[in-house]
């Protein structure tokens, strides 16, 4: 065996590597073009971590298949060696899901994972590459732990890499590697990116009750689009060769570098063509992906839309038709602050504790650790339980599956009756992608001093037949019920004497300028089947007038609605 040599090897640290909710995301170029930037980043994340914890630990690789994954992986392994880790665990030609990363970090008690992924962002060599350190518990870094991080990427001096190191991705099984200084040798192991996580579902759904409902005498027809996604070898292996679903049904489920040229983000928008395709009437259930497989989309026949917010209420509210549930309780549900209050609605029917967060999974991670929480979800198209710690769109696909099967109704029969029971909560989130970053924060400043003056409280707002008066505003604020850390300035919050909202928050997800995103949600009782956007015009020309957003930043009209 090839004794590898350990290198310490010089570097400038760099001043913008401050992870956010999901990690750091960057342009391609900026991880091609900056010199050891990849490296400073990766060695930040192993420095994070105490070296007797580090060394001889499990840690857990994969990515979405993006462009720059595999050049990516190769610099971690190499570095993983030189920073004591025992054991990598990689899933096959280094693809695996944000799902099944956190899956199987809790199922071989890894000391965290590194997962490779922009999610919803564009692919490519034009577009954006992201790397995200999850911990011990599958979930997201805490700030704690990402705060650490930028500060270890503030002060970088130096970085250990083993630069002969080489792994095969595409063989699966056990890789040793003898290193200098090192007693034990350093092991890979490529792992099936699917069996894992498939066995996971497996104990949570009735498969046996899914087959009959995709396979059996009275079947249902599926289109599930998997965006050129990571998630295609799930759909195919799970949905398709397992549950029995017509290979045809598994569309765009071979993963690309650049996602087929295309956004691959699960809204009505970048998913028009499965939206288009299921008008006909031919499908009674279509789901759409984001890339890296945490997100989905649910539709119904005809291309009936279910906003997240309502899907989560929803699965909310048939809970008991997952076996899961039916064996472990539930302990409490969750929703992200800019997400529709429809879940808090079956919260207060079922008695079940409701929690409110800030947008970002760790969040609920906590909670779940807390043994507090069982079902969550986010407006931007994230929805999971307790059995990992990251939303999870097979996961979501499946538990709304399992209600058809054991009701026997449609995705639009099972929404209306949830209406007719809770009535609606009208909800629409308005994208301004790429707005000019100063112009954003300084617009943002401006509602902030604007909402806080305590004479904004009680004015009236007049559109058309319809007023609207202002009961509470704020910036959301929030203290964590487990560890008691406050989150400030996570939203500008508006709420009038009717129970409508309407949110400002500026986005960090992107890697190019600032996103503003504007949340509308209005609650009818009795007016529960009129169309969305016609409902809610009044609030959306209310909050560009409170904002002014069109005129600060030059927009005429936002990027996406969904």
């Amino acid at each position: 065996m090839t004794r590898r040599y350990v290198l310490t090897v010089p570097t400038a640290p760099y001043p913008d590597q401050r992870p956010g909710t999901s990690g750091l995301r960057k342009r391609v170029f900026v991880f091609q073009s900056r010199r050891n930037y990849l490296h400073n980043f990766i060695q930040s994340i192993f420095s994070s971590i105490d070296l007797r914890d580090r060394q001889g630990s499990t840690v857990v690789v994969g990515g979405d298949g993006r462009f720059f994954n595999q050049t990516a992986i190769e610099v971690i392994v190499q570095m993983a060696a030189a920073n004591g880790v025992g054991r990598l665990i990689i899933g096959h030609n280094g693809i695996m899901s944000t799902p099944a990363i956190s899956c199987v970090i809790r199922k071989y008690k890894a000391i965290g994972g590194i997962i490779l992924t922009a999610s919803h962002n564009p692919g490519g060599p034009d577009g954006d590459f992201g790397i995200k350190f999850n911990t011990a518990d599958g979930g997201p870094a805490k700030e704690g732990v990402t705060n650490k991080i930028f500060q270890i990427s503030r002060t970088m001096e130096e970085f250990a890499i083993c630069p002969r190191l080489r792994v095969d991705l595409t063989t699966l099984g056990r890789q040793t590697f003898d290193l200098e200084n090192k007693f034990k040798p350093f092991t890979v192991e490529i792992v099936d990116s699917v069996e894992s996580y498939a066995n996971l579902l497996r104990n949570i759904f009735d498969f046996a009750l899914l087959k009959e409902l995709l396979s059996g005498k009275n079947h249902i027809k599926l289109r599930l689009d998997g965006m050129h996604g990571v998630v295609g070898p799930y759909v195919r292996r799970i949905m398709c060769e397992e549950l029995g679903c017509p290979a045809n049904s598994a569309i765009n489920c071979v993963p690309m570098e650049d996602f087929g040229g295309q956004h691959p983000d699960p809204n009505l928008t970048y998913a028009a063509d499965l939206v288009d395709s299921m008008r006909d009437g031919q499908c009674d259930f279509g789901a759409a992906f984001d890339g890296d497989g945490d997100r989905s989309m649910i539709l119904g026949k005809h291309g009936f839309f279910v906003t997240p917010s309502d899907s989560v209420a929803v699965i909310a509210d048939n809970i008991f038709c997952i076996p899961y549930f039916q064996h472990t309780g539930v302990r409490g549900f969750a929703r992200s602050m800019p997400t529709s209050a429809a879940l808090d609605r079956v919260a207060k029917a079922t008695k079940i504790e409701l929690y409110e967060t800030p947008t970002g999974w760790k969040f609920f991670g906590n909670l779940m650790d807390a043994g507090r929480l069982s079902l969550c979800g986010e407006e931007s198209f994230g929805t999971g339980g307790d059995h990992i710690r990251e939303k999870d769109g097979l996961w979501a696909v499946l538990a709304w599956l399992s209600i058809l099967a054991t009701r026997r109704q449609s995705v639009e029969d099972i929404l209306k009756d949830h209406w007719l029971k809770y009535g609606r909560n009208y909800f629409t989130r308005y994208d301004y992608e790429n707005v000019d970053i100063d112009a954003a924060c300084e617009m943002m400043e401006d509602l902030e001093l604007m909402i806080a003056d305590k004479a904004f409280v009680k004015q009236r707002f007049a559109v058309e037949d319809k007023i609207y008066q202002v009961e509470k505003a704020d910036t959301f604020e929030y203290t964590d019920p487990v560890d008691s850390t406050i989150s400030r300035n996570q939203g500008l919050r508006i709420i009038f004497s009717d129970g409508s909202r309407i949110i400002y928050r500026l986005s960090g997800t992107g890697s190019d300028g600032a996103t503003v995103r504007i949340y509308i949600d209005s609650y009818e009782r009795e007016h529960i089947f009129e169309d969305t956007q016609a409902t809610l015009a009044p609030l959306a020309t209310i909050a560009l007038k409170i904002s002014q957003l069109h005129h600060r930043t030059g927009r005429s009209g936002p990027s996406v609605i969904t």
